[in-house]
């Protein structure tokens, strides 16, 4: 089992938009299966206008105020709190994300590669609500699944993606295929997982590990998002993945 802690870096994106970033930086580019890990927080005016994209796919989930998307495919919708909306970009496509003309819009992107069989098919959009994700009670907290077990967010890779609140001492844990490796990212609170602790806008990097174990030091969010590695080269360039 390998674990490693990181810190976000703040930097410029879109129009006007500061985002927490996780990876692509100039010392650590991805963690195959993924490409992108962006924590976003846009006030209205701003955003993401018309920019193409190829080679992934992208999931882009709200956690407060909403997204607006449109693209060349004809697909133009707005995602509210606790939905999400995936594109798979595959040879190409273009659009646009704007947020809420109200408030702050609060969420997450995260880009996954294509493998390379993959990197020329037709693009295709998703999006899937609140109400649609399955939610597991636990003892001293809940389990939202995004992408896994009964979610109707598909992806072309294997995914578990899951948004989790725990109280102070609650334990969760999760089993895993050896192989996945991935992130879990914490926004609020203070968390152990298995040996490492964890604070607010940190995250730790894992692979081959087939059991996490979670307990709250005090009342924490987080996501988890483990993957299966394409094991291919990781061509990224800005909003292209080849």
């Amino acid at each position: 089992m390998a674990m490693q802690v990181r810190d976000v870096t703040v930097v410029p994106e879109g129009d006007g938009v500061e985002v927490k970033r996780l990876f692509p930086l100039q010392r650590f580019m991805n963690f195959d299966p993924f490409v992108l890990w962006d924590h976003f927080n846009i006030g209205p005016g701003r955003g993401f206008p018309d920019h193409p994209h190829r080679g992934f796919e992208a999931i882009t989930y709200m956690f407060d105020g909403g997204m607006n998307h449109k693209d060349n495919l004809g697909n133009e919708s707005f995602v509210t709190p606790g939905g999400a909306q995936r594109f798979t970009a595959g040879s190409g496509m273009v659009h646009s994300e704007m947020p809420a003309e109200q408030g702050d819009s609060n969420g997450i992107q995260l880009w996954i590669n294509l493998p390379k069989r993959l990197k020329q098919i037709d693009p295709d959009y998703q999006q899937v609500d609140d109400a649609e994700f399955p939610v597991k009670q636990i003892d001293g907290g809940k389990v939202k699944i995004l992408v896994g077990e009964g979610s109707p967010l598909l992806l072309k890779t294997q995914v578990v993606y899951q948004h989790v609140s725990l109280d102070k001492e609650a334990v969760y844990k999760l089993a895993l295929e050896p192989a996945m490796r991935g992130i879990v990212y914490l926004m609020a609170g203070q968390l152990s997982v298995n040996n490492d602790v964890i604070k607010a806008d940190q995250a730790i990097f894992i692979e081959a590990c087939d059991l996490l174990t979670f307990k709250a030091k005090e009342g924490s969010e987080f996501m988890i998002c483990m993957g299966l590695p394409h094991g291919e080269p990781i061509r990224q360039y800005g909003p292209f993945v080849d």
